[in-house]
């Protein structure tokens, strides 16, 4: 990563209880990807995935006064069963920079993985933006809420 790239870029890192295929799992599938997403109390009311390499997705979260914010999407680049998955997305506004996202589940000993989220914006003042609104609280949050949802799919895989 060079210099550039690095300020450009946050990176969230949480170790979960569970194996990689769980938390792969709970990021595939729209079923579980609704009850994480996004920080407590900005629920995604607006969830379509094709999660396939080159398939597009789109959310839209609906904030505590019932209003749904604008949509926001992108393509899936990269898709790595259980270890990788790459995404570009931005939000559905015309002249909208991107951001790409990589998440990655690392196995640790004890049946645990060490989920590692790195967002690299398009430049200074796109990274600016979004950590001055909060983004990695709410990527923080919306953790909070995948370790109920992988906890809930790991006690039913048994």
């Amino acid at each position: 990563m060079n210099q550039d790239e690095e300020r450009r870029s946050i990176t969230v890192t949480r170790d979960f209880d569970a194996p990689p295929s769980i938390l792969f799992r709970a990021h595939s599938a729209p079923e579980h990807v609704r009850r994480w997403f996004g920080p407590k109390g900005w629920p995604l009311t607006l969830c379509e995935m094709d999660f396939r390499v080159g398939g597009k997705w789109r959310f839209a979260m609906t904030g505590p006064d019932g209003k749904q914010n604008p949509a926001f999407g992108g393509e899936y680049l990269d898709i790595v069963p259980d270890q990788r998955i790459v995404y570009d997305n931005a939000f559905e506004l015309p002249g909208a920079e991107k951001m790409v996202t990589t998440v990655t589940f690392e196995p640790l000993p004890g049946d645990r993985t060490r989920l590692v989220a790195r967002t690299v914006f398009a430049n200074l003042a796109m990274h600016a933006t979004h950590v001055g609104a909060g983004i990695e609280s709410g990527i923080n949050s919306g953790l909070d809420q995948l370790a109920d949802v992988v906890a809930e799919l790991r006690g039913a895989q048994g």
